[in-house]
C-alpha cells in the first residue's frame, strides 16, 4: 500500500483559514498523510503575533498533532524545493510560485473560494 503524503507550506495554510477551507478533513478523509517542515511551524509562530488567521493555522496543527519534519535549511522555501525533489511522490502544498516554478511534484491547489485539488 502506498502511503500518499502531502507537504503544507505557510501560505497554503494561511490561505485555506483565511477561506475556511477544511484541509485537515479533506485529506485526512482521502487517505492522505500530512506534514509540516518545522520551519513552517515557525514561519506561523512568528506571523501569528500580529496575524490571528496565523494563531488560528497554528491551533488547527497543535489540535491535530501534524507530525513536524526538520529540513535542516533556514530558508522555508529552499528547504521545501530541496525536499521535494528528493521526495518525487511528495504532494507539495503550496501558493508559492517560486516553490511551484522549481519543484516537479504534484501539487494540492485551492480551486474557487471551498475545493482543494491535486494537479
Amino acid at each position: 500500500m502506498i502511503i500518499k503524503k502531502v507537504l503544507l507550506d505557510t501560505s497554503f495554510i494561511i490561505t485555506c483559514v483565511r477561506q475556511k477551507i477544511d484541509f485537515f478533513s479533506w485529506l485526512i478523509d482521502d487517505g492522505y498523510s500530512i506534514i509540516i517542515p518545522e520551519q513552517v511551524f515557525i514561519e506561523l509562530e512568528g506571523l501569528s503575533k500580529n496575524d490571528s488567521n496565523a494563531k488560528l493555522a497554528l491551533n488547527l496543527i497543535k489540535k491535530n498533532k501534524t507530525p513536524q519534519l526538520d529540513l535542516n535549511n533556514k530558508n522555508t522555501d529552499k528547504a521545501i524545493i530541496n525536499y521535494a525533489k528528493k521526495n518525487p511522490d511528495m504532494i507539495i502544498a503550496t501558493l508559492d510560485k517560486e516553490i511551484k516554478n522549481n519543484t516537479p511534484n504534484r501539487k494540492l491547489i485551492i480551486l474557487g473560494k471551498k475545493q482543494l485539488d491535486i494537479i
